[in-house]
């Protein structure tokens, strides 16, 4: 399993080049996401920041819409398929 250091030294790398790839500064995506340059370095090099930085660049980057595959949403159970199904259509009237 991967360390923390590692999961976020793999992030910062992602949001870097997700942000050179867009041909954008690092200053133009730290004031337009409302933090520091200092505090973008920081998340692109690893280092520790907070999650709502990280959404934060992630929303100004365009890549927000990613993180529901970071936590997907549970399956539900299967007898809760079973009452949605009851519930179905079976044909026109």
């Amino acid at each position: 399993m991967n360390s923390d250091q590692t999961v976020l030294k793999t992030l910062g790398e992602r949001a870097a080049m997700n942000r050179l790839e867009q041909n954008r500064t690092q200053r133009s995506v730290a004031t337009d996401a409302g933090i520091s340059r200092r505090t973008l370095v920081r998340l692109e090099a690893g280092e520790d920041v907070s999650l709502i930085t990280f959404i934060r660049v992630l929303r100004e980057l365009n890549l927000l819409d990613n993180l529901s595959n970071l936590i997907p949403e549970p399956a539900p159970s299967p007898i809760e398929r079973l009452k949605t199904q009851g519930k179905r259509r079976r044909r026109a009237s």
